[in-house]
C-alpha cells in the first residue's frame, strides 16, 4: 500500500491496512486521481509513512517478498498469540505464503506441522524449512492422529477446500487465520466451531509500523523466502507458470538490471 487516509481510527492506531480508503500499490487511485502501478512504474514518488528500510544484510530481491508474503504471515501469528515458544502451529499450503509463514513461526520457536494435498512436499518442507511435522491432508489417518494437537492454523490456501477436517486438528479454544483468498465461499459447519470454542479468522498484510517490526526482525534472523529472480522480459512465462503453480516460491523481477540491459 502507499496510501490511507490517516485520519480514521485505524489509521491513528498503525493498522493503515484496514483504512476504508487504503490505496493499493497496483492498480489503486492515488490521491491525485492517477492509478497506481507499483513496480511497473518508470518511478514513484512515496508518502515517507509508506517508506521500509530494508536491514543491511537482507539482500534486497529476497527482501522484496517479505512486504506482501512476510508481513501477510507474520502479523496473524503475532495478532493471534502464536508467535511463543513451543505453540503448536498447522501451515495449510506450502507455497508463496506457507513457506514464509513456516520460517517466522519456527523463528518465533513455534513447534509447526505443515499441512498440504503433496507428498512430494515432505522432504522439502522440513529439511528446507525447518517444519517439525508433515500432514498429507487427503491421508485420513495422518489426519485422525493429529485431532486436536494445534493451537492455531495459518490457512495461506487461495483454492476452494474443505475447514472442518482443518477445525478437528484444533484443540480447544483454537484458530484457523484465513490469509489465502479462494474465489468461491467455503462450507462453514457451526458445529466443530461451537463444540470446541474454536475460531475462524481473518488478516490482510499489516500497517506500517508493523512491517517495519517484522522486516527488521527478518534481518535480525537472515529469514528470507526462496526466489526465482527473473528480466522483466520473462514476465509473460512467469505468469503462465505463476496459474501452473510451477514456481519456488516467489518470482522476483529484476528491474534494475533490466533497465542497464535497455
Amino acid at each position: 500500500m502507499v496510501g490511507a487516509c490517516h485520519t480514521c481510527e485505524n489509521c491513528e492506531n498503525d493498522h493503515e491496512n484496514y483504512c476504508p480508503k487504503m490505496i493499493l500499490t497496483y492498480n489503486s487511485v492515488n490521491y491525485d486521481g492517477t492509478k497506481t502501478y507499483g513496480g511497473y512504474s518508470d518511478h514513484m514518488v512515496a508518502n515517507e509513512r509508506y517508506i521500509v528500510r530494508i536491514p543491511d544484510n537482507l539482500p534486497l530481491d529476497a527482501a522484496a517478498p517479505l512486504l506482501c508474503a512476510g508481513i501477510t504471515t507474520y502479523s496473524p501469528l503475532r495478532y493471534y498469540g502464536l508467535d511463543k515458544p513451543g505453540t503448536k502451529v498447522g501451515v495449510v499450503g506450502l507455497g508463496g505464503l506457507g513457506h514464509v509463514a513456516v520460517k517466522f513461526a519456527k523463528a518465533f520457536g513455534a513447534v509447526v506441522t505443515v499441512i498440504s494435498t503433496s507428498p512430494h512436499k515432505k522432504q522439502e518442507a522440513i529439511e528446507v524449512f525447518g517444519a517439525d511435522s508433515f500432514l498429507v491432508s487427503t491421508n485420513p489417518d495422518e489426519m485422525q492422529a493429529a485431532v486436536g494437537t494445534l493451537d492455531g492454523i495459518i490457512d495461506t490456501v487461495s483454492a476452494v477446500h474443505a475447514l472442518v477436517p482443518l477445525l478437528s486438528l484444533l484443540k480447544s479454544h483454537g484458530k484457523i487465520i484465513m490469509v489465502g483468498a479462494p474465489d468461491k465461499p467455503l462450507e462453514l459447519p457451526i458445529f466443530p466451531l461451537i463444540f470446541g470454542r474454536k475460531t475462524i479468522a481473518g488478516s490482510l498484510i499489516g500497517g506500517m509500523k508493523e512491517t517495519q517490526e517484522m522486516i527488521n526482525f527478518a534481518g535480525k534472523h537472515n529469514l528470507t523466502p526462496l526466489i526465482e529472480v527473473i528480466p522483466m522480459d520473462y514476465v509473460n512465462t512467469a505468469m503462465e507458470r505463476l496459474v501452473k503453480a510451477d514456481v519456488k516460491y516467489r518470482f522476483v523481477l529484476d528491474v534494475g538490471n533490466t533497465l542497464k540491459a535497455a
